[in-house]
C-alpha cells in the first residue's frame, strides 16, 4: 500500500471547497463595503471643494467635512487592505488543514469602531458649528 499519496476524503475536500467559496464571498463583500466608503468619502470631498470654491467668504465651516471625507477614503482603503490580508490568511489555513476555531480580530468590528468615532466627530462638528459662529 502506498502511503505517500493517500486517497483524499471526499467529504473533507468538499468542506474545504465550501469554506474557500465562503471566503471568496466574504472578500467580495469587503470589496463592496470598501468601495462604498471610498466613493462616499471622495464624493463628500468633491462636494466640499465645490462649495468652498463657490463661497466668497474667508471663513468656511467646511474643514470638518473635508477631513470627514478624507477619513472615509482612508477607512475604506485600510479596510480593503486588512480584508485582503485576512482572506489570504484564511485560505492558507484551509490549505494546510488548520481549521480549528481560533478567535481573531474581526475586520467588521474594527471598521464599526472607526465609523462610530467618525460619526461622533461629525455629530459634534455639526452640533458645535453654529455655536462657534461657523468657524
Amino acid at each position: 500500500m502506498n502511503n505517500a499519496n493517500p486517497t483524499p476524503n471526499l467529504a473533507v475536500e468538499l468542506a474545504k471547497e465550501r469554506n474557500r467559496a465562503a471566503q471568496e464571498r466574504t472578500l467580495m463583500a469587503w470589496i463592496r463595503t470598501s468601495l462604498s466608503l471610498i466613493s462616499f468619502g471622495f464624493g463628500l470631498d468633491r462636494i466640499v471643494t465645490i462649495l468652498r470654491d463657490g463661497l466668497s467668504v474667508n471663513q468656511t465651516p467646511l474643514w470638518l467635512s473635508r477631513i470627514l471625507g478624507l477619513s472615509f477614503v482612508a477607512l475604506g482603503t485600510f479596510a480593503m487592505l486588512y480584508a485582503a490580508m485576512d482572506h489570504r490568511r484564511q485560505l492558507q489555513r484551509i490549505q494546510r488543514d488548520d481549521l480549528m476555531y481560533v478567535s481573531r480580530r474581526s475586520p467588521s468590528f474594527l471598521v464599526s469602531i472607526v465609523l462610530t468615532v467618525l460619526g461622533v466627530l461629525a455629530f459634534l462638528g455639526i452640533l458645535l458649528n453654529p455655536l462657534l459662529g461657523g468657524i
